[in-house]
């Protein structure tokens, strides 16, 4: 095989020039690859660049500090390499272009049939398989940490539990070996940016803090799935606020007894909306102490902008939705449709109506 031009000119140079230190790499370099040649010869080179053994895409984690031999012998395993021989080609290869020292640890997902270029070209561009986590709205923070506990390839400790209401429900991108900690302050600072913005949206009647603004947009979180409703709700708690009226919002009542977990198994009964708590808008006026969850952006953009509207009640209709009413009269009416399609289902509720 006929050795490229640039070979010849590096030991001509080396030789003409005294060897300086520059050139004398290149000159090592060019007997390397005589070397190599001799050993392996053409048909190394071509292997280099052929398709790989592999018959499935291969996701292999890289640890960090793993040398190019022990890469090469992970690989093989795995079955990206064939063997022995292929082993020696692509440390070689990969020492011959220079870029030993730039190969990078993390998790790869490598194409079928991969060659042993294609492994080198994704490992020096970092081209690391990035995982996400969604985080939905309505979470108690409980829930979210028990979340980034679970999942795959995060690194590292958590602190305390955060408080509910400072993490913000979304999809976070991570890499294998991010620490958990990290994920979790992104999603704290996620949430501030997020009010940050909305805040300088806000209208007339808003809350006139963060704090009451996250924890009103956390029982509005809870009180309904549907993103159009979110304002209305809103508008009527916040008429409640303004007028003296009690919350009356099952969600709160939830979140004590379930000692914040945000999770309850039955039907609240009369006994739970007895229940002696700060967290009880049935026996307390005001806003409870603490926001119940972590709200996503719809339910604090309700908050901060609510629809307009003089309504004072609402209750589900059986859809899915709510039908609100302005007055006591309505809302009983419609309390009474709501406890008949309950009956039909042989649901056992708690029933009374409380103006």
């Amino acid at each position: 095989m006929m050795l490229p031009v640039s070979v010849f000119r590096s030991i001509v140079n080396g030789l003409k020039y005294g060897l300086s230190t520059p050139l004398r790499r290149r000159l090592v370099l060019t007997i390397a690859i005589l070397l190599v040649l001799g050993a392996v010869g053409v048909e190394g080179y071509r292997q280099f660049f052929r398709p790989g053994p592999s018959t499935s895409t291969t996701t292999i984690v890289v640890p960090r500090g793993l040398g190019i031999n022990r890469i090469a012998e992970l690989f093989a395993d795995r079955g990206l390499l064939r063997g022995v021989v292929d082993r020696a080609v692509f440390v070689v290869g990969v020492k011959l272009s220079g870029n030993a020292g730039k190969l990078m640890a993390g998790e790869y997902e490598f194409p079928i049939a991969a060659s042993m270029r294609t492994i080198m070209t994704l490992m020096i561009n970092g081209e690391t398989v990035v995982h996400s986590l969604t985080i939905a709205e309505g979470l108690t923070s409980a829930q979210v940490v028990a979340e980034i506990q679970q999942a795959e390839g995060l690194d590292g400790p958590l602190p305390v539990k955060p408080e509910d209401g400072t993490l913000l429900p979304e999809t976070y991108h991570y890499l294998w070996g991010d620490k958990r900690q990290e994920v979790l302050a992104r999603m704290r600072g996620k949430m501030t940016e997020a009010v940050e913005a909305l805040w300088k949206e806000r209208s007339a009647g808003a809350p006139d803090d963060w704090h009451k603004t996250i924890v009103l947009a956390s029982i509005v979180e809870k009180e309904t799935a549907l993103a159009t409703e979110r304002p209305h709700i809103a508008a009527v708690f916040l008429n409640r606020l303004r007028l003296g009226m009690k919350l009356q919002s099952d969600p709160t009542v939830i979140y004590f007894l379930s000692n914040g977990s945000g999770v309850f198994g039955r039907p609240l009964s009369k006994v739970d909306l007895a229940a002696v708590s700060p967290y009880n808008t049935y026996l307390n006026a005001g806003l409870p102490p603490t926001p119940i969850c972590n709200p996503g952006r719809a339910s604090i953009a309700a908050v901060l902008s609510p629809a307009s509207s003089d309504d004072l009640y609402f209750v589900a209709d059986g859809t899915g939705g709510h039908v609100f009413a302005k007055s006591i009269k309505d809302h009983n009416r419609n309390v009474t449709k709501w406890r008949q399609v309950e009956k039909n289902r042989g649901v056992v509720t708690h029933g009374e109506v409380v103006p």
